[in-house]
Formats: structure tokens, sequence, C-alpha cells
């Protein structure tokens, strides 16, 4: 085993930073090497040690997260996990940390129940270790990340083993997307880069409930298709874009020659809800070889086994290769265990999804 994972926790209340500081600290990979009320008290103590990644909580006195970030990113990049309360309002403020560099956004955890407790500890964990893995891409001095811009082109226990066989031929193909650490901005390379006729596209995204529709807006005002949290019975339309809401399953179904997708509770799948595995095996099961499975940045092996159905089905799938990922593990699971016909760059993904996008299935 490798060195422990060291996290400074940087937030006004005493009894986050108490629970944070318990929550970690139950993950043997982790250690929290200390924790800061506000900005200025973090700072002095990077100064003194650099930790491997920083929880950062959004409101605090003397000067706010969002703030901090944009310096910290600017000064002495670190991998930053933003810990926010479930407040609705506060959602478009989350969309500007992940855009001046923060890694992953999380949710404060809820004490309520034992199981939305054992649930937050799972989600925070792999979030702090999954930002510790990750490349820190460059900031520019206004807090996007720099980037070359493309030109525009012209669950096992939510779903049951697909059936044998490819389905059969629909007049339009539908795109499956599944993404986590790093994604919110792959996503938006992608979406930006798709013109306004594009195929039908469902995506996971592991983002926390409310977020998620937040991202959506702000995909919908930067692309050309559009974009919208995915509702119970949604029609997966030609230019269209559903994203799965967050703490919510999302599955694709079929009725005729139309997809549409069920929005489930469920326990979490692959270690997450939404799972991406949940998406991938419902297109497998509906789609066949009508659907495009592709597999995008993150950490662990959610979607692997979904994609494999979806190969195996018929379909065609893709994964994001290595040097463009923020996280490479969910890709590269799904390509250990066969599950992957092609990889390509992020920049090449928006071409494979116009490419199939206008094949059906010859079955």
């Amino acid at each position: 085993m490798g060195a422990k994972v060291r996290v400074l926790i940087i937030d006004d209340s005493a009894t986050v930073r108490q629970t944070l500081t318990s929550i970690l600290e139950s993950d043997p990979d982790i250690e929290v090497m200390g924790t800061a009320a506000d900005p200025f008290a973090a700072a002095r103590r990077i100064a003194q040690e650099a930790p491997d990644v920083i929880t950062l909580d959004v409101e605090m006195p003397r000067m706010d997260g969002i703030t901090f970030l944009r310096k910290l990113m600017s000064q002495h990049p670190i991998p930053v996990v933003m810990c926010s309360s479930l407040v609705e309002d506060g959602s478009e403020t989350l969309m500007q940390a992940l855009e001046a560099g923060a890694v992953e956004v999380i949710l404060k955890p809820r004490m309520d129940t034992r199981q939305s407790l054992m649930e937050a500890q799972v989600r925070i964990c792999d979030t702090v270790k999954a930002a510790a893995r990750s490349r820190m891409r460059p900031i520019s001095a206004s807090g996007a990340r720099s980037r070359t811009p493309e030109p525009k082109l012209s669950a096992d226990v939510m779903m049951p083993a697909p059936a044998g066989g490819a389905m059969a031929k629909t007049t339009e193909r539908v795109i499956c997307i599944g993404a986590s650490t790093g994604g919110t901005e792959a996503l938006r390379e992608v979406l930006e880069a798709l013109p306004a006729d594009s195929p039908g596209i469902v995506i996971v995204q592991h983002m926390p409930e409310t977020f998620t529709a937040a991202f959506a807006r702000r995909l919908d005002g930067l692309c050309e298709v559009s974009v919208k949290e995915a509702q119970d019975g949604d029609t997966v339309l030609r230019g269209h874009v559903l994203i799965a809401p967050g703490n919510r399953h999302t599955l694709l179904q079929r009725s005729g020659a139309r997809y549409y997708v069920t929005v489930k509770d469920g326990p979490l799948v692959s270690r997450h809800r939404p799972s991406v595995d949940v998406l991938f095996r419902s297109a497998a099961h509906c789609a066949g070889a009508n659907a495009v499975g592709i597999i995008m940045t993150g950490m662990g092996d959610d979607g692997a086994t979904g994609l494999l159905e979806m190969r195996n089905a018929g379909a065609y799938t893709v994964a994001q290769d290595e040097e463009s990922c923020i996280v490479f593990g969910m890709p590269k699971e799904a390509i250990a265990r066969g599950a992957v016909e092609k990889i390509v760059g992020l920049s090449a993904i928006p071409r494979e999804i116009i490419r199939m996008g206008g094949r059906v299935s010859a079955s």
C-alpha cells in the first residue's frame, strides 16, 4: 500500500470539521493532516506543509471559498474538493468552483440516518482519493481551465440481465455517456463541439443532488444542443441531452421506436447513485446495437460492467484515453474487461458521436 492521502479540511464550522475528520480517517488510506476555520489559517498551514487534497467550504468569514480557490490555483495548485450544504441556490456558485479548478463537489454529510451517513462516508472518501490521483490542469488568470477550442461539428439491482442478441433496427441512435471525476469540464468540451442536430444523448455524471440541474442549465447556455436534467418519462430526442439527476438512477427504456428515460430511487450501485452501470445495462437491454456507449474520466469501475454488456449486445463502445483523462480509472477498468471497441482522446469524442449517430443497426 502506498502513502496515505493527506487532507486539509477548511470549514468555519467546528462540527463539520470534526465530522469530516471522523469520516475521512475511517478510511485506512486517508490521513487528516490538519483543519482550518478560514482561508487565512489554511494558507498559513499550507505554507508549512502542503496537503495532497483540500476539502473547502464555500461560505466562510473573511474570504469565501471561491475566492480562495482562485488564489490557490494561480499560486499553488492543489487538488480541491468543494464541500457544500444542500442548497439549490448555491448550485450555480459550485459550477463556478468547477470552472475555477475544483476537482469535485460533495455535499456535507447528513447525520439524520445511519444509511445516509454510511453513503456519505463512501462518497466522501472515494472523492478525496480520486482527487489525490487527479491530474491538475492549467488554470488561466480568468479562472477558467485553459484549452484549445474545438471547431463545431455540422446496475445489477436496477436492471435484469440483457436479453441475448441485438435489438431490431430503428431509425435513431441513442448515445449513453458515463463520467465522474473531471467529467464536468470534459463533458462541456464534448457537448460544446456538437451541432444542434446531434443524436439524442443520456449522461450519468457523478454529482450531488441539486447540482445536476445547475450543471445542465450551464451547459444548455453554452451548447447548440438542448441540455436538461432528466425527468421521469423524458423522450430521448435528436438535438437533446438528458443528464441524470443527482441521487437518482436513470435508465433507458424503449416503446416501439421511441426511447425514453425512467428516473428511480434505489441503493448505491457500483458505489454510486446515479450509477453509470445502471444506465449502460439498461441501454444494453433495450437498445442493443442501436446504442453507443462512451466511458470518460473518473475513478473506480462504475460503468465497466454495463459497457461490456452493451458491447456484447452489439453496441459501439468508446473510452476516453489516459492522456486526456483527469483520472483514468473508469476507462482503464472498462478497457481491461474487454468492454471497449475504440480508445480516443477527449477532442475526438464529438466526432465519434456524430459519426456513429448516423449509423443504424443492420440486424
